[in-house]
């Protein structure tokens, strides 16, 4: 009996607490053309003729020959949102309300078509309407208790990883702060390249330097382990190769989705540093979208990340690509202040960069020194 109840005191001091059992995505579907299998996806998840599928998509693509490939039946709703400005709270309450109203129960589904503006906007729609409140009572980590309604992510940008993340990164009246929970992550994702042929030159590189981004922030973190690290090298390797190689049109947009996925996967187990605390601030105060914020950034970032920083401005060069300049140049004070506030809000992402002892390696005079520079 004594040796019983050793070994069950032995069990208990040596049982872990502190692992995170996150959710991955449960199905995608990946390949050229894929996007024309969507209809057979969506029919098993149909309730009925009343229950409809919204389909959400970047209006980039509104009179194109996307709409052909949408299986819309019954009274499924397709509804065309502007990517031009980063998702907002108020917006995705607005969605939900829309819904709400329109139908006398909630739909079988959401899709989302689109880059992170729209895959995060999506999640958070598909979140918010199996809970109640607004959206932002839930900007934070792991405050959703009830899960959504069923949602597909459908990217046509590369790069972000909101297609793979549990967070649906929203500005909210007073923050910038993602929805982080297992009920975000969604249920089916549809990887088809070919969606990616009318991507923009600079949107392309900005939003694949958020991948880069995110990889050389996870790789350099104290929150590293052989889960994130096996999956963030295999993304900064692809990054290389499209931005530093000699790829072709085609293959540089597989591998670039492949990073996108890779990266994403990365921060699960990870986290995100000093540049994306950064361009929160900027996009708060500012309005800037998220990639570009995070080169604006991360182009000054030499203390933290000199190898990373070296690389970018190789990618920079060969790509062409002209940074915005003095955009903080005449910043008020309060202006100042505020972008300061927002990203030292960020903890768990400056925790990562520095340690649990951050709050004494980065001072707000620092910060302001940097800001000055974009």
């Amino acid at each position: 009996m004594k040796i019983k109840e050793d070994l069950i005191e032995k069990e208990i001091v040596h049982k872990p607490t502190a692992y995170r059992n996150f959710p991955m995505v449960p199905r995608v579907i990946y390949g050229r053309g894929s996007i024309s299998q969507l209809g057979d996806i969506l029919l098993p998840k149909r309730k009925s003729t009343e229950t409809p599928i919204i389909f959400l998509v970047d209006d980039f693509f509104e009179g194109t020959e996307l709409y052909l490939q949408l299986p819309l039946m019954f009274n499924d709703q397709l509804i065309y949102i502007s990517a031009c400005e980063e998702p907002k709270t108020a917006q995705v309450d607005a969605l939900v309300n829309k819904i709400r109203d329109t139908f006398d129960e909630l739909p079988s589904g959401i899709v989302g078509i689109g880059g992170g503006t729209l895959l995060d906007l999506s999640k958070a729609v598909a979140v918010m309407l199996g809970n109640k409140g607004l959206a932002e009572e839930y900007q934070g980590w792991d405050l959703v208790k009830r899960p959504g309604v069923y949602h597909v992510g459908i990217p046509t940008i590369s790069g972000t990883g909101a297609e793979v993340s549990r967070t649906a990164v929203l500005l909210g009246p007073d923050k910038k702060l993602g929805i982080n929970s297992d009920h975000t992550t969604f249920d089916q994702v549809v990887l088809d390249a070919n969606l990616l042929k009318t991507v923009p030159k600079e949107q392309w590189f900005y939003t694949g330097m958020d991948c880069f981004i995110h990889c050389v922030e996870s790789l350099n973190g104290t929150y590293l382990n052989a889960f994130s690290k096996s999956y963030g090298e295999k993304a900064y390797e692809l990054c290389k190769e499209v931005f530093l190689g000699d790829c072709s049109k085609e293959e540089a947009e597989e591998k670039l989705m492949m990073a996108s996925w890779h990266g994403g996967m990365s921060i699960a187990y990870s986290q995100v540093g000093v540049a994306h605390a950064m361009s929160y601030g900027l996009s708060y105060v500012l309005g800037t979208k998220h990639g570009i914020g995070n080169c604006l950034v991360f182009k000054h970032l030499e203390d933290f990340y000199p190898e990373g920083v070296a690389l970018f401005k190789k990618m920079l060069h060969k790509h062409h690509v002209q940074l915005p300049k003095n955009i903080c140049k005449h910043l008020s004070p309060t202006e100042m202040e505020k972008m300061i506030a927002i990203t030292l809000a960020m903890e768990p992402l400056w925790e990562n960069a520095l340690g649990k002892d951050w709050r004494h390696k980065v001072s707000p005079a620092y910060l302001e020194s940097i800001f000055q520079k974009i």
